[in-house]
């Protein structure tokens, strides 16, 4: 048996954003203290946390301060620099491990890696150049994405190339000198399946859960999704793979396309709590953030058991375009929750939230989410 820490201890988290806010609620709800590191300071985590610290993530002299007063670090978004995991395992241990960061946080090590392990990726190619672009257009076809290697989430850093004339003006637009290339996939819908993997290599998982997507950020999701059982236990047994792969201790979300020929294709991975598992809050005995408590901490992972049909559906600053959100018109629906996390400018695309619908069925539960969203601006 692996030593626990116990309640009682402080965690660290690297990041401050409304993943590392839940976070800290469901430690705080076992009872333990949270400490946060990060560039800003009033930020949805800090305004949770025990103590929210201010400096930015290459000070890795503040990194060991912080290290230091810490039980474990964990993180709540993967552009952390390697050194900065580096300096904080000299006092305290991180998990996931920085290993992990470096795998995932770079597109073409992330394929590399599960090509290597016989996992399905998407067809892609390493581009440095228009001349690499255009040959790898040439290899893949077109239409085709193009990507940074690094640091690009909810569609940022990347491009649709529709053909080949447009190669020039993409790798412009670009502006990287590490890209890739990956094939246009005509999927039937998009899947998820979050899991946990704990310190004694306990597995656990949630979904697979079905995401809709709007201008590349997350729209709904749906759970569990109304797939092929044969196509969910795959999914699952994939996801099983990857952590195993990849040590993770802690929580990690696979993204998966789901062709119309019904194969499953690896997205892409965020080795932390996952946007489209928020719904597990409300919908499953233990949630996605006490799981990452529960992992991190050696303690036994939390029972995955759905209690019920979910939707969730992102709350984006569109939403106050036209004033203060109405918010009394959705706390009216015995079905919805409402979480809020703290940022203070709403502005166009950024995340201020999301709610959770239940129902006795996942079309019901959607038509609720759906329903309680607009009711926020209707007139």
């Amino acid at each position: 048996m692996t030593q626990m820490i116990l309640p009682g201890a402080t965690l660290g988290v690297l990041g401050s954003g409304q993943l590392g806010r839940m976070f800290t609620i469901a430690a705080r709800r076992l009872g333990y203290r949270v400490h946060v590191l990060s560039p800003d300071d009033d930020t949805p985590t800090g305004q949770v946390a025990d103590l929210e610290i201010k400096a930015d993530y290459g000070d890795l002299d503040a990194i060991a301060r912080f290290a230091k007063d810490v039980a474990v670090v964990s993180f709540e978004f993967e552009n952390v620099p390697s050194a900065t995991t580096d300096a904080a395992a000299r006092f305290a241990p991180v998990r996931p491990a920085g290993s992990v960061l470096h795998t995932t946080q770079h597109r073409l090590r992330e394929k590399g890696c599960f090509a290597a392990a016989g996992l399905p990726v998407t067809p892609h190619l390493p581009v440095t150049n228009l001349a690499t672009l255009q040959a790898a257009l040439a290899q893949l076809g077109a239409p085709a994405v193009l990507k940074t290697a690094s640091w690009g989430y909810d569609g940022k850093g990347q491009v649709v190339i529709k053909s080949v004339e447009d190669a020039p003006a993409a790798w412009k637009q670009l502006a990287t000198d590490e890209g890739i290339l990956e094939q246009w996939i005509d999927f039937e819908c998009e899947l998820s399946v979050v899991a946990a993997r704990s310190l004694n290599g306990e597995f656990a998982s949630y979904g697979p859960m079905l995401n809709t997507h709007r201008h590349h950020i997350l729209d709904t999701t749906i759970c569990p999704a109304p797939i092929d059982p044969k196509i969910s236990a795959e999914a699952i047994e994939i996801a099983r793979a990857i952590v195993e792969k990849l040590q993770v201790v802690g929580v990690l979300c696979v993204e998966f396309f789901l062709t119309k020929s019904g194969k499953l294709l690896i997205n892409e991975t965020a080795p932390r709590p996952h946007n489209s598992g928020h719904l597990t809050i409300d919908a499953h005995v233990s949630c996605q953030f006490e799981q990452q408590v529960r992992a991190v901490c050696g303690l036994p992972l939390g029972s995955t058991q759905q209690l019920r049909p979910a939707a969730m559906a992102n709350l984006l600053g569109d939403i106050w375009e036209g004033g203060p959100p109405q918010w009394n018109r959705l706390l009216e629906m015995p079905l919805v929750s409402l979480h809020l996390y703290g940022k203070k400018d709403p502005r166009i695309g950024r995340k201020m939230g999301h709610l959770t619908a239940l129902g006795d069925s996942t079309e019901q539960a959607k038509a609720i989410a759906i329903a309680a969203r607009q009711a926020l601006t209707s007139g």
